[in-house]
């Protein structure tokens, strides 16, 4: 049951680290999504934890981010850590 705890609060951070660098770099939904090759409700739901991305969805939004999808993992994971 902890490593269901530890995958759901994992998921639940990449989303939000998504949506942060989104935000960040002053982009829409609208130009992620186009960047990505993806649709605007795709990221929406992504972003508002309604949908989990496959390893191939994450690999475009990072990239039309601009960032590195091990960066967003790593951080990711330190979340339960610092919960504990």
């Amino acid at each position: 049951m902890a490593a269901d705890k530890i995958y759901a609060a994992v998921c639940s951070r990449v989303a939000l680290l998504l949506k942060q660098e989104r935000e960040r770099r002053k982009l829409s939904l609208n130009r992620v999504a186009q960047k990505a090759g993806l649709s605007r409700q795709t990221i929406s739901f992504i972003e508002n934890e309604l949908r989990t991305p496959n390893l191939e969805t994450l690999l475009r939004i990072t990239s039309a981010l601009e960032t590195d999808l091990e960066k967003i993992i790593a951080q990711a994971r330190q979340l339960p850590k610092d919960k504990g």
